[in-house]
C-alpha cells in the first residue's frame, strides 16, 4: 500500500434518527463508513472495523460503489453496533442519544494487515482510546500525518487514556464542548493551545453552521460553513468533515500551513453535503462539479480585499473628536 493512502480505522453502524425533518430506521452510518465515503472522493481509503451477520450486502456494496478498500472490515457472528437518537426541534446541534449497542464491536480489537500499517496517512475515528493508540502502535513507519476524533463521553469516562494517545498524534478534531471539557478552558483559542501543548501540531474545533477553527502551528485559520437551506440530519457530518479534510492532504502531500488551510474548507464542503440527507444518500452521490463549487463559492464568501502596500484603515483620532 503506498505511502500516500489514507487509513481509517472506525465503526461502522445502523443508526436509527429523528429530527425534525422526519426519521429513518437502521440506516447506514458510523464514523468509518461516513469519513471513507467523504475522503474517497480525493484518495483511496482503507477501511479497519467490524460489522455483524445483519450487515446487508447492499450496504457493502455502498462502500465498494466509493472504491472503499474494505479487507479490514471483519464479519463476525452477531449483530451490527446500533445506535439511536433524537435531534432537538429548534436547534439540531443538540441530540440526545435514546439507545447504543455495541454488538460486535463490543469485542473489536483492531488487527491491522502489513498494507494497513504502511498507509500514510491514519485517522483513528470516535472509539475507546486504547482501541485509537493499539491501531496507532501497529503502524510501521509511523505515518505522515496521524489524526483523531473524540467525543465528551471519552473525556469524561477515559481522560487518562485519552491523554496518552492525544500526545502521540499530529491532528486533533472537536467540537467547542468537547475542547472546553477537555482542557478546563472556556476561551477555545486558550483550549487550543492546551492540546496542542501536550503535542498534536494542529487542532480542529468544529463549529457546527459557524464552520471551523483550524489552529496550526502559530496560525489560526477560521474555515467558514457553507450556507446550507435545510439541514436533515446532522450525524456524521463531523466525520465527513474529517473525510474531507484527510483526504485532501493524503491526495496532495501538502502539509504546509495553506495545505492544512485548503482542506479545513474541503471539510467544510464535505461537511455540508453529509447534513442535507440522512445516512450516505447525498455525500455517497456528488458529482466533482457539486464538491468544486462548493469550494469556489465558500472560497469567495471569505475572501475580501487586503490593505495594499502603504495603505492604512481610516481612523478617528482623539484631535478629530475635539475639533467636531
Amino acid at each position: 500500500m503506498a505511502r500516500g493512502s489514507l487509513l481509517v480505522v472506525g465503526t461502522v453502524a445502523y443508526d436509527s434518527v429523528r429530527t425534525p425533518a422526519g426519521r429513518r430506521e437502521s440506516a447506514l452510518g458510523g464514523s468509518g463508513a461516513y469519513f471513507s465515503v467523504a475522503g474517497s472522493y480525493f484518495t483511496g481509503v482503507s477501511l479497519v472495523g467490524v460489522v455483524g451477520e445483519d450487515f446487508a450486502p447492499s450496504d457493502m456494496d455502498i462502500l465498494r460503489s466509493r472504491g472503499v478498500e474494505l479487507s479490514g472490515l471483519e464479519t463476525k457472528p452477531g449483530r451490527t453496533f446500533r445506535w439511536s437518537g433524537v435531534y432537538g426541534a429548534e436547534d439540531v446541534k443538540t441530540r440526545d442519544t435514546l439507545d447504543t449497542q455495541l454488538n460486535v464491536f463490543e469485542d473489536f480489537a483492531p488487527s491491522l494487515s502489513d498494507a494497513h500499517r504502511a498507509s500514510g496517512y491514519l485517522f483513528l475515528a470516535n472509539m475507546e482510546p486504547s482501541l485509537q493508540l493499539d491501531a496507532l502502535t501497529q503502524m510501521s513507519p509511523r505515518p505522515r500525518l496521524v489524526s483523531l476524533d473524540s467525543m465528551n463521553f471519552w473525556i469524561d469516562g477515559s481522560g487518562d487514556a485519552l491523554r496518552r494517545i492525544v500526545e502521540n498524534v499530529d491532528v486533533v478534531f472537536m467540537d467547542e464542548g468537547e475542547a472546553r471539557s477537555f482542557t478546563g478552558q472556556v476561551n477555545l483559542s486558550a483550549a487550543a493551545k492546551a492540546v496542542m501543548g501536550t503535542g498534536p501540531s494542529s487542532v480542529v474545533v468544529k463549529r457546527g453552521e459557524h464552520g471551523a477553527l483550524l489552529f496550526h502551528g502559530d496560525g489560526v485559520f477560521s474555515a467558514p460553513a457553507f450556507p446550507t437551506e435545510r439541514v436533515v440530519d446532522p450525524t456524521g457530518a463531523g466525520d465527513c468533515f474529517a473525510g474531507g479534510f484527510m483526504g485532501y492532504l493524503a491526495a496532495t502531500g501538502d502539509l504546509s500551513e495553506a495545505g492544512f488551510r485548503r482542506a479545513a474548507v474541503v471539510g467544510s464542503v464535505m461537511g455540508s453535503f453529509a447534513v442535507e440527507s440522512f445516512s450516505l444518500d447525498r455525500v455517497g452521490s456528488l458529482e466533482r462539479g457539486e464538491i468544486e463549487g462548493r469550494f469556489r463559492a465558500l472560497t469567495e464568501m471569505a475572501a475580501f480585499a487586503p490593505l495594499g502596500e502603504g495603505e492604512s484603515l481610516p481612523w478617528r483620532g482623539r484631535q478629530d473628536w475635539r475639533e467636531e
